[in-house]
């Protein structure tokens, strides 16, 4: 398990922090490739790690014994999994996990993770930055399931997706999109033979190819950009966005 050097990470959180600040945390990272499917943060269980990931997408699951998991964020290399270890909370009432091709990620334990955020308050204040933009997306995915339509939904997903791949193709099954928006998984499929007939996205087994990334940004609407915007201003440039919802 090879530690991090302090200086070569794909993690765009990590990267933004003073040096001084990032010298805190890089004695006690250490990257590891992520498989899909493993879980970052156990669902109400003491937080052992942080985890800043490198590539791929971590996934925010609500799990209830009384309804379907339903997605409630997701992330990238714009951030980290165990928001709730910062907040004081020790642990989180959802599950963590990886949902989109692993690639590597940064772990550090919790104990020195808190010792330097204890140390550093310009520390605090930069990942306290973080957790605003993943309050900006929760209260976005609300509004957004609230009041549009899934066809409009499910573009925003597929954008926030696009966001954090390095690819036009990325791998994303019916049940995961499903779970993304809130519906049933003949409902997804109907709306992405919607998205493809638009000429949006091609979907093939398992996948889905972004052919028409403005067309999306359309119809997804201000379902999609807010918590984009707040990133870009609060820590760095992120995204693909397009100049019409950059310039907003």
């Amino acid at each position: 398990m090879p530690h991090f050097n302090g200086h070569d990470t794909m993690n765009i959180l990590l990267a933004s922090l003073l040096p001084e600040d990032l010298a805190l945390l890089a004695p006690h990272l250490a990257r590891e490739a992520l498989q899909v499917k493993q879980v970052l943060v156990p669902l109400n269980q003491p937080i052992e790690h942080v985890w800043f990931l490198e590539g791929g997408v971590g996934s925010v699951v609500a799990v209830s014994a009384d309804i379907s998991p339903t997605e409630v964020g997701i992330f990238g290399r714009e951030g980290f999994a165990g928001t709730a270890l910062l907040l004081g909370a020790g642990i989180s009432p959802h599950e963590i996990f990886i949902q989109v091709n692993g690639h590597n990620g940064l772990k550090i334990a919790a104990a020195p993770f808190l010792a330097a955020v204890d140390h550093s308050r310009t520390l605090r204040i930069a990942l306290l930055r973080y957790v605003q933009t993943v309050i900006t997306q929760a209260a976005n995915s609300t509004v957004s399931n609230a009041h549009q339509r899934i066809e409009a939904r499910l573009a925003r997903w597929l954008l926030m997706c696009h966001d954090r791949y390095d690819s036009d193709d990325i791998p994303l099954t019916h049940e995961f999109m499903a779970i993304m928006v809130a519906a049933e998984r003949s409902g997804v499929t109907v709306s992405l033979h919607v998205l493809e007939g638009a000429g949006m996205i091609r979907s093939k087994r398992g996948r889905v190819v972004i052919l028409d990334r403005q067309k999306l940004e359309e119809l997804a609407g201000d379902g999609y950009g807010q918590p984009e915007a707040e990133y870009s201003r609060l820590i760095a440039p992120f995204g693909k966005l397009a100049p019409r919802i950059a310039a907003a």
